[in-house]
């Protein structure tokens, strides 16, 4: 314990027991005490006060110089402030001085060209009569006014502007053909060169052989209930002659002669040959037949890669087997047509699924259930509508013969490939007056035109000569007429593959020497 505590107890209890004397000695020491600590805070105040006015002082004068360092900065920047405005107030000065200038030297030209305006005003007056006697002397001497001179002048240029446009039309065509069929062709021969095609044609008419020639009074039947019940059935006009082995089917729907082929394999084999028998073949070849044309567009879809097609597209495509046109099968066609699609869509860095799928479904408008009287490419694209294709699939199919506005780029793709696996050798067939016809309208119709002597239609009416008369015929019109006859053409007629029109116009000069 502290010896002034202990010793300040020992004056308290001698205080209390002995008297006041020791309250006054304790009174002098702890005053002593007192005044001891107020000296020593005294002198710690007084030292701590020297230092926070040395730090005061320290702390004035860095701001001071702060405050001076800003003051020279803001100074400095008025200062180049003033000397910038100084130098656009000169600048300015000067240009106010150049345009001040120019303004004198515009007023100066100005006056000038006020001055030749006159002048030419002048001029143009007298240039004006001077015409218009000139003008009156012209008619005095070719007795022809100024409007039919004027007439007659236009009438010429605007000939002489279409000639030349026809001409310069035709060397424009030349030199894109040129560079077009190049790359064109290229793609057209690897295309061909990539597809295996078969070379058979179909006939009108089926033949049925049989092994005896008995059979055919069967199926003849008494007084010939057999025959007609058979025809009456199929629809098939049954030919039965002195052929040996063998019995014609002859109908144009190809479906029907196959059932009726069918119906009549059954028959033969079964040796029941009767009417009610005959009916009833009939119903089931017609509903196994049904089954089997699904089951031809479901592998043909397969064979193809061909997916989520709709079944009654499905069944259209199993149809085409037994539908021709120009004796060529009408599937092996759009099979031919869907790979040719394909390929060129490949080549030119499309998606060949999308052109395979045109491609097949390009001639679905020939098979449909119902014969409505619309042309087939306009009904296929209605069908593929209904039955959910993509409008580039629609147009391609509606498009192929032009009787729609292409809209994609499978529409000339299809539209090509399909003239490809028509115009191929061997691909179809025509009757032989069709033939003839549509080579007798190809001449008719150059021989319609004026200064034309001659026309031949060779190469089975796929190219078209003609013969022109020089006298009457120039080789710009001649330029022009071949376009016109080709126009005519793919307007009016209709046609496989492509016809080539060639305009001959040679003038021959002869004389005898005697």
């Amino acid at each position: 314990m502290d010896p002034l505590i202990t010793l300040s107890i020992g004056l308290l209890v001698g205080i209390i027991a002995g008297g006041g004397v020791v309250f006054l000695v304790l009174n002098n020491i702890f005053r002593k005490k007192r005044d001891g600590i107020l000296s020593e805070a005294e002198a710690e105040g007084e030292a701590i006060k020297k230092d926070k006015i040395i730090q005061a002082k320290e702390k004035f004068l860095q701001l001071k110089e702060e405050h001076e360092r800003t003051v020279n900065d803001r100074e400095n920047k008025l200062r180049q402030s003033q000397e910038k405005a100084k130098q656009r107030e000169q600048q300015l000065s000067r240009q106010q001085q150049e345009l001040a200038n120019k303004n004198k030297e515009l007023d100066r030209l100005r006056g000038e060209l006020e001055l030749k305006m006159n002048g030419l005003e002048r001029r143009t007056e007298e240039t004006e009569k001077l015409h218009e006697k000139q003008v009156i002397m012209l008619e005095k001497l070719s007795g022809v006014n100024a409007e039919e001179a004027r007439n007659q002048l236009m009438d010429s240029l605007r000939d002489e502007a279409r000639t030349a446009a026809m001409a310069h039309i035709k060397q424009i065509q030349d030199e894109a053909q040129l560079n077009a069929n190049k790359e064109a062709k290229r793609i057209v021969i690897q295309t061909i060169q990539r597809v295996a095609t078969e070379h058979a044609i179909e006939n009108s008419v089926s033949v049925f052989q049989i092994d005896n020639d008995d059979v055919k009074g069967r199926i003849i039947g008494r007084e010939g209930r057999n025959i007609r019940t058979l025809e009456e059935a199929t629809g098939v006009e049954v030919i039965v002659d002195d052929t040996p082995g063998a019995i014609i089917l002859s109908c144009f729907d190809p479906v029907r002669r196959e059932i009726a082929r069918l119906s009549l394999h059954q028959l033969v084999k079964d040796g029941r040959i009767h009417p009610a028998r005959i009916e009833e073949i009939v119903a089931k070849t017609r509903k196994h037949l049904d089954d089997e044309i699904m089951e031809t567009g479901k592998r043909t879809c397969i064979d193809l890669g061909i997916h989520g097609l709709h079944g009654e597209l499905v069944r259209m495509v199993g149809r085409m087997k037994y539908r021709s046109s120009y004796g060529q099968n009408l599937l092996q066609h759009s099979r031919e047509v869907a790979n040719l699609c394909a390929i060129m869509a490949s080549e030119l860095g499309l998606n060949p699924k999308a052109a395979k799928r045109a491609g097949l479904l390009h001639d679905i408008g020939k098979v449909p259930d119902e014969e409505p009287e619309l042309p087939h490419a306009i009904l296929g694209m209605k069908l593929a509508e209904k039955y959910g294709e993509k409008p580039d699939v629609c147009n391609a199919i509606g498009a192929h013969h032009d009787e729609v506005e292409m809209t994609t780029l499978f529409s000339p793709i299809v539209q090509a490939c399909d003239a490809i696996s028509g115009a191929r050798p061997g691909a179809r067939r025509e009757a032989v007056e069709a033939y003839i016809q549509r080579l007798k309208d190809l001449e008719s119709l150059a021989l319609s035109y004026n200064g034309v002597n001659k026309a031949f239609a060779i190469q089975a009416g796929r190219e078209l000569r003609v013969m022109v008369e020089s006298e009457k015929i120039t080789d710009a019109e001649a330029d022009e007429m071949s376009m016109r006859i080709a126009d005519r053409i793919e307007n009016e007629m209709t046609y496989p593959g492509q016809v080539k029109i060639t305009v001959i116009r040679e003038r021959r000069s002869v004389a005898v020497a005697k």
